[in-house]
């Protein structure tokens, strides 16, 4: 049986609401510009549409959210070793 690993599980957690708010900024991307897929959004300057305040908002959460992700990960492989 494995140790119960804690970052594990919060970095679990925390890649649950990077999914939700990957949907939900593809979704105001594609209000904005209809059609826009997920590779698309990755280069928002590449469309005019997405310059706007609401989108860069929760496409700054998303990214909030992955570093979180990131620095757990790191955290909990120094805990490791």
């Amino acid at each position: 049986m494995t140790a119960h690993d804690p970052y594990e599980d919060i970095a679990a957690l925390l890649e649950g609401l990077v999914a939700l708010q990957e949907k939900k900024v593809l979704a105001l991307a594609r209000r904005l510009k209809p059609g826009l897929t997920a590779e698309d959004i990755r280069n928002p300057h590449d469309f005019t549409e997405l310059d706007d305040r609401d989108y860069h908002y929760e496409d700054g959460m998303l990214n909030g959210l992955q570093a979180a992700v990131m620095a757990l990960r790191a955290r909990g492989r120094e805990a490791r070793s």
